[in-house]
């Protein structure tokens, strides 16, 4: 979800999710709020397949519906209920088991992010629906309630992540907003927080371990993340010809081998400069 921008910002996420690289910017709150979201999600999903036998359909919606309007609710519906307090049982107890004042501001960032994440999932449930009736007429409806794809809450979380929130580091009796013009201004569940601005991710920083994009193949039609005006941060490209040559119009000829011809293509590659 996360990808470079011309501003000098490439988002790249760390090879591990539980250490971020970057303790406390804009990506480490997009990791906490997607991890703690994926896993809601992926619990939920075998919650109504029948896969855990702890949970299963949300039971609280088995009757009920409006007569009136001809639809009651049927099917499986999914319960994020458990899927979400499975998800704070697991990601968010070992954080408040951590101790220190230099990290408790951290620690309830982390915590709020995660949160956002579980958020995201239950504000884009949506309800399916089946028809019955004679000849397709749908004079009866049945209803469940179901997740929205995980590329859709992806979306969203992406789009939390470009509008993320920072932060005050001094932590007194709740999260607030670094401007200070801005401070009564509520923060919403859904809003992903930092305290640390995001290094330069275009440019290679070895102390930081932070390769840059120089020298990385994009493609140039690319108007997406790909592409060399986003992946290249604006620095330009280079273009060189690639040679291939590989078996191509194979053939099987009696008795017993296959024949093929050596076809060769010249194909441009761009790098990043």
């Amino acid at each position: 979800f996360l990808q470079p921008s011309q501003e000098g910002n490439q988002r790249e996420l760390c090879s591990t999710i539980f250490m971020p690289c970057f303790v406390g910017t804009k990506e480490t709150a997009f990791i906490y709020a997607v991890t703690s979201a994926g896993l809601v999600h992926s619990v939920t999903r075998s919650c109504s397949a029948g896969n855990v036998t702890e949970c299963s359909c949300d039971l609280s919606l088995r009757h009920g519906g409006s007569a009136s309007e001809g639809w009651h609710w049927g099917g499986c519906s999914d319960d994020i209920h458990y899927g979400m307090s499975f998800s704070r049982k697991f990601l968010d107890v070992p954080l408040k088991n951590i101790t220190g004042k230099s990290g408790s501001g951290l620690v309830v960032m982390n915590l709020h992010n995660n949160e956002a994440g579980r958020q995201a999932v239950a504000k884009l449930m949506s309800v399916d629906c089946r028809c019955h009736g004679v000849s397709g007429s749908c004079a009866v409806k049945t209803c469940w309630k179901t997740m929205s794809s995980f590329e859709k809450i992806g979306r969203f979380l992406k789009d939390k992540y470009e509008n993320s929130i920072q932060i005050s580091d001094r932590l007194k009796k709740k999260l607030r907003r670094k401007e200070k013009s801005q401070r009564k201004v509520p923060i919403g569940k859904e809003d992903l927080l930092y305290v640390n601005k995001s290094p330069n991710y275009c440019v290679e920083d070895q102390k930081l371990g932070i390769p840059g994009t120089q020298g990385r193949e994009c493609n140039r039609t690319s108007q997406g993340p790909d592409g060399c005006n986003l992946l290249c941060c604006g620095r330009g490209y280079n273009t060189h010809v690639v040679r291939h040559v590989e078996r191509c119009e194979c053939k099987f000829v009696w008795c017993c081998y296959v024949r093929c011809r050596r076809c060769e293509t010249m194909t441009d590659v761009h790098t990043c400069k």
